[in-house]
């Protein structure tokens, strides 16, 4: 559902940037920018909900996570498809690209196995020989520079993105007896980040695009909030799950944030998309991250509506249907 509905605002963002005299690669970078939601921003919507351990929590979470893996390997590819897209780059042939493709996967694959193999004993081993001194500050100190240090040594030393670092470093801890523990250490600095996030995202803001462009700054709000939605609701409703969850995953992927900067900065630093696309990529995340806690509120109003008026979606629901209505729990003893 989550490639479907990537595939989907892509499409509709490269539409409409081509429309606007773009060149197909700056359009493709700009769509798949408006595509991805923000981790950070769900999680604290269904935190302030209480919704974060429900299954349509669960559900929204999971959704968006594979989202960020796809932007992964976005980002890990595109410095390398970049001379073929670009109109300014270089132009090489067929067997080139597909040589450099094959370097950069060769490139992730053996950081992939370096981490599986390698780093899932050394770093597990290295947090449980720290929280032995007994010391928490050098055992929040330890999380910190692994997660750090992995990150930075898969961009210098494979050729990745950051962000994959980051998310493997996660993966490796994970099989630490003690990843618990290191979360719960690291909680006050993930607050902190998630602000600096924020005030990054304003300090990047141009607000003279809100005068110069207002037309196009609507039409990227109407992809984010309307087209992604729209295609997230009828997936979810295809997929036989019940009303309540399609509206749920709607609302979580009604605005954009972190992968969708990045991609922006990388795309303008490749020549691939004009400046204005990184301008309006930040206009429709400040304003879509802004009403989207309306967009929670009015789930609930919005089932009762569609219920109150649609056959279409009382059919889709069909109450006879197991899944029609998902537990909150499950029962694990059941299951055995």
């Amino acid at each position: 559902g989550a490639i479907v509905q990537i595939a989907v605002a892509t499409l509709l963002g490269t539409a409409v940037a081509t429309m606007w005299g773009w060149s197909l690669a700056g359009s493709i970078v700009f769509g798949l920018g408006l595509s991805v939601a923000s981790t950070v921003v769900l999680l604290r919507a269904l935190e302030s909900r209480g919704m974060l351990e429900t299954v349509n929590g669960h559900i929204a979470v999971g959704w968006l996570v594979v989202e960020d893996l796809v932007m992964v390997l976005v980002l890990v590819l595109l410095p390398s498809l970049a001379a073929w897209l670009g109109d300014s780059a270089r132009v090489v042939g067929d067997r080139s690209l597909l040589i450099t493709l094959a370097i950069t996967l060769s490139q992730v694959a053996v950081f992939i196995a370096l981490m599986l193999i390698v780093g899932r004993r050394v770093f597990p081993w290295l947090l449980w020989q720290v929280a032995g001194t007994g010391s928490r500050e050098l055992f929040t100190l330890c999380v910190v520079a692994a997660a750090v240090g992995i990150a930075y040594g898969s961009a210098a030393l494979f050729g990745v993105s950051f962000a994959l670092g980051a998310f493997f470093a996660g993966m490796v801890m994970r099989e630490s007896p003690l990843s618990y523990r290191a979360a719960e250490e690291s909680l006050p600095l993930r607050d902190a980040f998630s602000v600096l996030f924020f005030v990054s995202v304003g300090m990047l803001f141009e607000p003279q695009v809100l005068i110069r462009e207002p037309l196009h700054v609507l039409v990227v709000i109407a992809i984010i909030v309307v087209g992604k939605s729209l295609a997230a609701f009828f997936l979810v409703l295809l997929f036989r799950y019940p009303l309540n969850t399609a509206l749920t995953v709607s609302a979580s992927l009604a605005q954009i944030g972190e992968f969708s900067f990045i991609l922006a900065g990388l795309g303008i630093s490749l020549r691939l998309m004009p400046a204005e696309g990184q301008s309006l990529i930040l206009a429709g995340a400040i304003i879509s991250i802004a009403i989207n806690p309306l967009v929670f509120r009015a789930i609930e109003p919005a089932q009762n509506w569609i219920r109150r008026r649609s056959k279409l979606a009382q059919a889709l629901e069909r109450p006879d249907d197991p899944l029609a209505a998902l537990p909150m729990t499950v029962d694990l003893n059941r299951l055995a």
